[in-house]
């Protein structure tokens, strides 16, 4: 899914918050859209359905912990993600985020850098049930079309063999997940047989030459990862 086509929901009561954050979100490439409160979290919610929302905890007409309870009993909002962003960082407040449906609770105050890295960790949670979305991996300037066997990069097409494609597929599903070896030795290679300890070092390695070094990180003892 490309950024322009994710919403994000951001609502606070603070009108600097929603014009910092609202700002670097935008400048992301999401769309955003903006609440003052939890009323109007509610409201905004069901209409735009957005991918992930950002919600205060202290907001007036309706809390955020009663607003995230009243947008988690929406069924069509059953996969959206919702975490807090808010200056309450005591444990029974955490509690109460999570009891009412929170994904992560955020503390404030926090980078704009480093809240836009929490962001797109929280949506690499998004769970799609549409095959096309799904058929499709984009980031970056990454582009692995799954059903057709074929990547590009920066619009340029690039022929990877058959193990090397699934492997490169099987890291990108999951940017920052550690893929142990005997997972991609059952996801990549299952039942057949493999020639060697070192096939998988091997296939990372001509994976590097071809789409970057810096993409791939080895965990030593572990297995592997891909970088975005």
């Amino acid at each position: 899914m490309k950024k322009k086509d994710i919403k994000i929901l951001l609502v606070d009561d603070e009108p600097d918050i929603l014009e910092i954050v609202g700002y670097n979100l935008s400048a992301e490439g999401y769309q955003v859209i903006k609440g003052e409160s939890g009323l109007e979290a509610v409201e905004l919610a069901k209409k735009h359905k957005p991918h992930l929302i950002i919600l205060d905890v202290m907001m007036p007409k309706m809390d955020g912990i009663e607003a995230c309870e009243r947008i988690r009993e929406q069924s069509d909002l059953s996969e959206t993600i919702i975490t807090f962003l808010t200056a309450r960082g005591e444990d029974y407040s955490q509690v109460a985020g999570f009891d009412a449906g929170a994904d992560d609770y955020i503390a404030k105050p926090i980078k704009p850098k480093v809240l836009i890295s929490k962001v797109k960790a929280l949506l690499r949670r998004l769970k799609h049930s549409d095959n096309t979305v799904n058929a499709i991996l984009e980031i970056g300037d990454l582009v692995i079309y799954r059903e057709e066997y074929k990547i590009t990069i920066k619009g340029e097409e690039i022929t990877l063999p058959r193990k090397e494609f699934e492997l490169l597929s099987l890291l990108a599903t999951k940017p920052g997940k550690v893929f142990k070896r005997d997972e991609i030795l059952d996801k990549v290679w299952g039942n057949e047989v493999v020639v060697g300890g070192r096939t998988i070092d091997v296939h990372i390695r001509k994976l590097r030459e071809k789409i970057g070094d810096k993409s791939f990180k080895t965990v030593k003892g572990v297995g592997y990862k891909f970088v975005d």
